[in-house]
Order: structure tokens, then sequence, then C-alpha cells
């Protein structure tokens, strides 16, 4: 699973690199203080690094509550488990 990560993080810069080559303009930034010359690709990659950072930041509360509930269901599954193994050890009364 990490080499398939490795190698989709490679694409990914590749990508990345083949877009800054073929985008070399410039362009004006206005901003509160003022106005910026940046070249294209910066601004193309940090638009992309801040998509990545607010996927992965929405992503975290989902896969926490995920990670919490499966395990409440572990310890559910294991006591009933323990429950089960007791009452087989009960012995069973004739009537």
């Amino acid at each position: 699973m990490r080499f398939v990560k490795l190698i989709i993080v490679l694409l990914v810069m590749m990508l990345g690199v083949v877009v800054a080559v073929t985008n070399p303009g410039s362009i004006s930034l206005n901003y509160v203080l003022g106005i910026a010359e940046i070249p294209l690709s910066i601004v193309l990659v940090v638009a992309l690094s801040l998509g990545a950072l607010l996927g992965i930041i929405v992503s975290l509360g989902v896969l926490l509550r995920l990670k919490h509930e499966n395990s409440k269901l572990q310890r559910k599954a294991q006591l009933t488990t323990v429950e089960v193994n007791n009452l087989r050890a009960i012995p069973l009364k004739d009537q």
C-alpha cells in the first residue's frame, strides 16, 4: 500500500512540474496590503496544497468518529463473546 501511495505522490508531483513548465506566465495577485506579481505555477501549487489540506482536515472528523465507533463495537463484541462462553460453561439442569 505504501508503494501505491508513493507512486501516486510521484505522479502528482510530475504533473505539477509539467503544469509549471507549460505555464511560465505570472499573474497579478491583489491582496489587502498591495499587489504582487506571482508566477502562475506557484499560485496553482498553493491552491492545490490548500485544497488537499482542507480535504484532509474535513475527512479527519469522519475518520475519528468511525474509529471511535469501531472501538466501541469491538469492546461490545468482546463482552458478548465472554458472555456466550460463560453461558456455555453453565451446566444444564434436568427437569
